[in-house]
């Protein structure tokens, strides 16, 4: 874990808990929804290629789908930090808050139909999209550096160019594990308790920062960079 810097206070931990968080909603759409992201959008872009050029196993429909719904839930986040523009505490407590209800419903649905339906697997995908897109949206309004919370090739590649950073490593090895841990769940479990996994850390990251951001006097991370 990167050392607390004052001027993020539990931000990081908290970008970090959101970055485990990508990798296990992605392992849950790339494997059970279609081979198709839900929050790495790099890849749906690249898949749209393939699968328009008549690769197997590849839909351009649902990975336009992802795509649509990214875009939609960026616009929302990006709402939502122009509506809290002055106290990142409450702007990350308000998102995710947000982003548990969209994972929360992902979860029932998973539970109670078939993701391999065709209207069940849409369904997942617009909701997790969505909260995934808004949590870019606001994740970037946060404006804490070296975590993105989704994209790593910039990071890998600064990691490695510039020979320091431990956020930065920090932030692929908590994507991998996310990555891992889904994965095992998807494939060795079920669905619905991957899905319930990334609601429960997405309810700990809620909780943990209004708790934060309620401290009087106002602690100093809070305020717009």
């Amino acid at each position: 874990m990167p050392t607390p810097e004052p001027e993020h206070g539990p931000l990081v931990s908290m970008l970090l808990v959101l970055t485990v968080v990508t990798g296990v909603v992605d392992a849950v759409s790339y494997l059970e929804l279609g081979h198709v992201f839900v929050a790495n959008m790099t890849g749906n872009v690249v898949f749209l290629g393939f699968a328009l050029a008549g690769a197997a196993n590849l839909s351009a429909t649902a990975s336009l789908a992802a795509l649509a719904a990214f875009v939609l839930g960026a616009l929302a986040g990006g709402h939502l930090a122009r509506r809290l523009p002055g106290h990142r505490g409450h702007l990350l407590t308000a998102a995710v808050a947000v982003q548990s209800v969209l994972v929360a419903a992902a979860t029932v649905l998973a539970a109670v139909a078939s993701h391999t339906s065709d209207p069940a697997r849409y369904t997942l995908i617009g909701l997790l999209g969505f909260a995934m897109g808004g949590q870019n949206a606001v994740v970037r309004a946060l404006k804490v550096p070296d975590l993105t919370t989704t994209v790593l090739t910039m990071t890998i590649t600064a990691l490695a160019a510039d020979r320091a950073g431990p956020r930065r490593l920090a932030s692929a090895v908590w994507m991998f594990a996310g990555a891992l841990f889904g994965a095992l769940l998807v494939l060795r479990v079920d669905v619905p308790v991957a899905l319930a996994l990334a609601f429960a850390l997405l309810l700990a990251v809620a909780a943990l920062t209004h708790h934060a951001a309620r401290r009087t006097p106002t602690p100093a991370w809070t305020r717009p960079l």
